[in-house]
């Protein structure tokens, strides 16, 4: 696998300065984006399916484990806050469950019944799509996860770094984040971690565009939870509206911060 290999150019990593290191790290960043730009068409047939499945009432599905897990966790978390959804819409399964998002629980990846389990117990339907995210493309838990769904008739997509890779050949759809070789040997939360994020990015951020949670480039539902926010969604109706910052703060707190409400009352006069 060409994560596990080593990497030419970090031969003698032990024997570099903090500069090097950092040098080094920055140049082999740049693998990301080219890998990125190399799939932009099959991560927006991604995008375009969570979209629909999330229009039609389904839901974003991801598995995975370890690095994979916690990257999916952090994604499927930030959806209710930045796009005003149920926590329900966008989730994430990881092996070993809640504890392995804070603690690393490596043995956990191995438990493919865990992953039936765990899915099943989420009411597993044909609307929703299940995403699976393993840098190596094999670890068991996320295999497992993808053959389940795939066999309950549920659209998979896989996310892996490794070609050929059982993730890529099982799922309904295969991304390959071709990242090579880590600068320390098989630490896939390097760069192989870093495409798998961008990824995710790619694949929700989109998805909701798609699905009518923005206007332009504003994020319309973003929910107003602390002073930063509140001042955000002030702009946001400034930005879309001729009302002044005292104007847009009154009517945001006359209707409970609902940006959405607000511009579409003004539309509506």
């Amino acid at each position: 696998m060409s994560t596990e290999s080593r990497n030419p150019r970090s031969i003698g990593l032990d024997k570099m300065s903090a500069r090097e290191i950092v040098r080094l790290m920055n140049e082999e960043e740049l693998v990301v984006m080219r890998a990125l730009k190399a799939v932009e068409e099959p991560l927006a047939e991604a995008a375009q399916r969570a979209a629909d499945a999330f229009k039609n009432g389904g839901r974003v599905i991801y598995a995975g484990s370890g690095t994979s897990g916690r990257i999916a966790t952090m994604d499927a978390a930030e959806m209710p806050p930045t796009f005003g959804i149920s926590t329900d819409r966008f989730v994430a399964i990881v092996s070993g469950g809640d504890a392995a998002q804070a603690a690393a629980k490596e043995d956990a990846e191995d438990d493919t019944h865990e992953a039936v389990v765990a899915l099943n117990d989420l009411s597993l339907s044909r609307k929703d799509v299940v995403v699976g995210i393993a840098a190596s493309g094999r670890t068991p838990f996320v295999v497992a996860a993808v053959n389940h769904a795939r066999d309950k008739g549920v659209w998979t997509c896989g996310i892996a770094n490794n070609r050929n890779t059982p993730l890529l050949l099982n799922a309904d759809l295969g991304i390959l984040l071709d990242t090579g070789p880590e600068i320390l040997t098989g630490s896939t939360r390097l760069k192989a971690g870093t495409a798998q994020k961008l990824a995710l990015n790619r694949i929700s951020t989109t998805a909701m565009v798609l699905a009518g949670k923005t206007v332009s480039n504003l994020m319309i539902d973003v929910k107003a939870n602390n002073q930063k926010l509140r001042e955000r969604c002030c702009r946001i109706v400034q930005d879309l509206t001729s009302m002044t910052k005292e104007e847009a703060w009154q009517a945001l707190e006359t209707n409970g911060w609902n940006v959405r409400e607000v511009i579409g009352g003004v539309a509506s006069k």
